[in-house]
């Protein structure tokens, strides 16, 4: 990490792009203190959240919580879902036992999941279930921050676009702030208010995500614009594509 300097504002999306090793998954972990940051600050309320530890820092990690890429990898494979939804909310004492059900059935509501999910086991759902159930999980113990590290970058493109829709509404509907991380342009583009771009361990630009096509001024933003196909170039493609295999 050399030079990063980023705000994050209440209820902004703060999407971070850049190709992969250039720093976008360490800068996530150090902000959730999943990595000791060995230099600089990392400010959160008002406090230099790198010098925290003990008590102090289990409470700070209830506030910025991670989504990661694989969801499979966070379940315990002999938990059901409801459990792995239900663990954080009974360790910070959010809720009593006895409020359980209703509480997890009315998270898989939020996230677009039926209550009958809670019963089953992570092997028993679809990736984009799992992803869900994850961000429901992370809802849960009311953050003021999510960080969404390539978190939809493993699905389906059908299920990416759910995924994707599901984020916004959900930021919408919550406040919580969010910091989007992807190699993807035109996925961090369509969620975030404003988007970063790190290139070799530096943030070389910050735009509003609606400008970047116009006011990109650093020669890599314009390289990762370049690189990114319009959807209208896609679905000509597409049906090119089709053409020729009517055709030949």
């Amino acid at each position: 990490m050399q030079s990063i300097n980023l705000k994050l504002y209440p209820g902004e999306c703060l999407g971070i792009v850049g190709e992969s090793g250039s720093g976008k998954s360490t800068l996530a972990k150090c902000v959730s203190h999943l990595e000791k940051a060995t230099s600089g600050q990392i400010i959160y309320r008002q406090q230099d959240i790198t010098l925290i530890r003990g008590e102090a820092l289990r409470l700070q990690r209830k506030q910025i919580q991670m989504v990661f890429q694989e969801p499979s990898a966070i379940f315990n494979p002999r938990m059901r879902v409801g459990s792995f939804i239900l663990e954080p909310l009974l360790n910070y004492k959010l809720i009593k036992r006895r409020q359980g059900e209703k509480e997890i059935h009315r998270l898989l509501d939020l996230v677009g999941l039926p209550a009958a999910i809670a019963d089953k086991y992570p092997h028993e759902i679809s990736g984009g279930e799992q992803q869900r159930v994850v961000i429901a999980r992370a809802i849960g113990v009311q953050p003021d921050i999510i960080i969404f590290d390539e978190a939809t970058s493993a699905l389906d493109v059908s299920i990416q676009q759910q995924i994707l829709n599901l984020l916004v509404r959900l930021r919408e509907e919550t406040g919580i702030s969010y910091i989007f991380i992807s190699h993807d342009l035109a996925v961090v583009q369509q969620v975030s208010d404003r988007t970063a771009v790190m290139y070799k361990g530096e943030i070389v630009e910050v735009l509003e995500s609606a400008q970047l096509n116009r006011a990109a001024s650093h020669p890599y933003t314009r390289n990762l614009m370049a690189s990114v196909l319009s959807v209208r170039e896609i679905k000509n493609k597409m049906r090119e594509y089709a053409l020729q295999g009517i055709t030949g």
